[in-house]
């Protein structure tokens, strides 16, 4: 949810690959076909030429855009420039700030995209994920916690919020719920169980550190 590129930074900074739909250098031009693609090698076997798959990308998707997206007409679309410089002249900055239209500005592209991908990673893929962490994302954008609630029908999914302070409403909604586990600094859920907070397990910091 953050516009930062601190995530890109340090997958670069550790050699992990990532994947943000965008591909290129200078310019770098969004392409949604990219979450599908896979790594690997073809080799040979006795039962023919096999693909091995060599690595995993990490998919990542900044659901209300980041710094250096923008669109130009003369440039054949959606583009990201480096995050340090400024987008460049006569283009239209593709960020999402907080505002009442928030919501349907994600249907445009490359959100679209962007929004199809983190659908299906939640119920409508092959193979969905079985267990979202939110880290600080405090729960009061309605058009994302549609898509983790209608997520949570499935028996086999299960919900982690680790956020240093939730707002009433986002506590009632959110602690309620059996495969739903909260941890705030104040007050934490277990599958709907309540009891005391946590000092500091809601901070992504110490929460991997202790990992």
């Amino acid at each position: 949810m953050n516009y930062d590129p601190l995530l890109e930074r340090a997958a670069e900074a550790v050699r992990v690959r990532l994947c943000d739909g965008f591909a290129g250098h200078e310019h770098a031009y969004f392409d949604g076909a990219m979450f599908d693609e896979r790594i690997g090698r073809i080799r040979g076997s006795h039962k023919g030429r096999q693909f091995d798959e060599t690595t995993r990308p990490v998919h990542l998707l900044k659901l209300h855009g980041s710094l250096g997206w923008y669109e130009c007409a003369s440039a054949a679309g959606v583009r990201r420039c480096a995050f340090a410089s400024p987008i460049p002249a006569m283009t239209k900055r593709l960020m999402i700030p907080p505002q009442r239209r928030k919501a349907s500005d994600t249907m445009t592209p490359p959100y679209a995209t962007l929004w199809s991908v983190f659908r299906g990673s939640l119920g409508q893929d092959s193979v969905p994920l079985n267990r979202l962490a939110c880290f600080g994302y405090g729960f009061l954008d309605e058009h994302v916690n549609a898509v983790i609630e209608g997520a949570l029908a499935r028996s086999d999914f299960s919900v982690l919020i680790f956020s240093r302070v939730l707002a009433d409403s986002a506590w009632i909604r959110w602690s309620a719920k059996t495969n739903t586990i909260v941890v705030t600094e104040d007050r934490c859920s277990i599958k709907s169980e309540i009891g005391p907070g946590h000092a500091d397990l809601w901070n992504f910091e110490k929460l991997a550190y202790k990992v």
